[in-house]
């Protein structure tokens, strides 16, 4: 075989080999979607959009929100679970979508474990009970002693959201009966609860939060057993000390996830640059300032967190008796 031949033949492989189905790409080579559940404006959209403006730059590639809220977020979870799974659309997965729908309805088509790939846990969050400012009551208390005549109603960002779930918990464990209007997302409920149109939220705090701050909500409690550090002179609902509060308690958390099937290195790949994205101080500062706890972790980390917060949340639902078809 001539020298030619041989540099024919090698140059031959080499062209096949890059033409060949599978033939190693760099990850990224384009644009990654992240799908929010919900309508734009309220906590997960907000934190969506502030970790993709610190992910971008770190894959070195543009990173999108995309929002696709209805059917109480579960449409948007199952378009995520459906995707290709190829790294290049994420899912920012919340306590509803992957602690408490599972538990709440009876027909779901996704499945929380083997529709997805864990990537990275990004925060956990009070809820807060807020009330309009011109609402009559200004403690936990005076709102349960309006409310034992009936007529009240809360809002939340969708049936089976931790914001939902939080407000069936109040109701049962205070014998009270309030009536649940959903909306598609906080972004639309706290807007509903200013105006009067809804009398109570237990919203997430990140949303809430500006609200409260510039009077045109008032928190009554929050969810967590300890007060949260932005509500520092807001008790939590537990130390109270109301019959039937006293375990209280419901936390809010988002992570990034995948559609099951990606490859082990674009999953690694992510969820490093997801880590990293965290330890940014501008990201750090956004949602310590807005009510948030850092968490990051491994893929199996926020697995063994999932396994443990359907667990916890089933528990809460069959107590509360809340079911949907």
């Amino acid at each position: 075989m001539t020298i030619r031949t041989l540099a024919t033949t090698g140059a031959l492989a080499g062209m096949l080999t890059a033409l060949a189905p599978g033939a190693a790409e760099a990850f990224p080579d384009r644009r990654i979607t992240i799908i929010v559940p919900y309508s734009a404006g309220g906590a997960t959209d907000i934190l969506a959009r502030q970790v993709a403006d610190k992910l971008g730059p770190i894959l070195g590639q543009t990173v999108t929100v995309e929002n696709r809220p209805g059917a109480g977020a579960t449409l948007g979870t199952i378009q995520a679970a459906r995707a290709r799974p190829d790294g290049y659309t994420l899912f920012m997965g919340q306590v509803s979508s992957h602690g408490i729908a599972p538990a709440v309805y009876e027909n779901l088509d996704y499945d929380p474990i083997a529709d997805f790939q864990p990537l990275t846990h990004i925060m956990s969050i009070p809820n807060v009970m807020v009330v309009n400012s011109d609402s009559p009551y200004t403690t936990v208390e005076e709102f349960i002693e309006g409310a034992r005549g009936g007529g009240k109603t809360f809002a939340s960002s969708g049936t089976g959201s931790s914001i939902h779930l939080s407000g069936e918990m109040f109701k049962f464990m205070t014998g009270i009966e309030m009536t649940h209007v959903p909306f598609r997302g906080s972004g639309e409920a706290v807007p509903a609860l200013i105006s009067g149109d809804v009398d109570v939220m237990f919203d997430n705090l990140p949303s809430a939060i500006t609200h409260i701050q510039a009077g045109s909500l008032r928190a009554l409690g929050v969810t967590t057993p300890e007060r949260a550090e932005m509500l520092p002179d807001v008790p939590s609902i537990a130390e109270l000390g109301i019959e039937g509060l006293e375990e209280f308690s419901a936390t809010s958390w988002f992570a990034l996830f995948a559609p099951s099937g990606i490859s082990a290195e674009v999953t690694e790949t992510l969820s490093s640059a997801i880590r990293e994205a965290l330890e940014d101080e501008d990201l750090v500062r956004q949602i310590t300032e807005r009510g948030g706890v850092i968490e990051g972790g491994t893929p199996e980390d926020l697995a063994a967190h999932v396994e443990a917060e359907l667990a916890s949340w089933a528990a809460v639902v069959e107590a509360a008796g809340v079911t949907i078809d």
